[in-house]
């Protein structure tokens, strides 16, 4: 496998590891049944996500990387816009800048 499959495979697994962090602290921290259920649902899709993620890394397929990356990094860009809405700005920077990473990263493998 090229350097740009192991690159793009692992900067999204890293992507969907920390997403999956986040929703876990959410689900952690939530106290009004309101919020637990949100954050059941944000756990769902990011233990979802990360373990496609782990499938993806390992199968070999650029395919499934590249398809992988490409959710990740809608994920990432739609999580920058929730986090525009409030105060901290790491939650805005954050995951635009791993949005733009994931994809110059699957730009990589699919030029490669």
């Amino acid at each position: 496998m090229p350097a740009a499959f192991w690159v793009c495979g692992l900067v999204t697994l890293v992507s969907a590891a920390v997403s999956l962090g986040y929703s876990i602290a959410a689900l952690r921290a939530a106290d009004a049944p309101g919020e637990r259920l949100a954050s059941r649902y944000a756990a769902a899709r990011s233990v979802a996500l990360a373990s496609v993620a782990v499938v993806a890394l390992f199968s070999g397929s650029e395919g499934f990387v590249v398809a992988v990356g490409l959710a990740m990094v809608v994920v990432q860009a739609l999580d920058a816009i929730v986090g525009s809405t409030i105060p901290d700005r790491l939650k805005t920077v954050g995951p635009a800048a791993t949005a733009v990473v994931n994809a110059a990263a699957v730009v990589w493998l699919l030029a490669s």
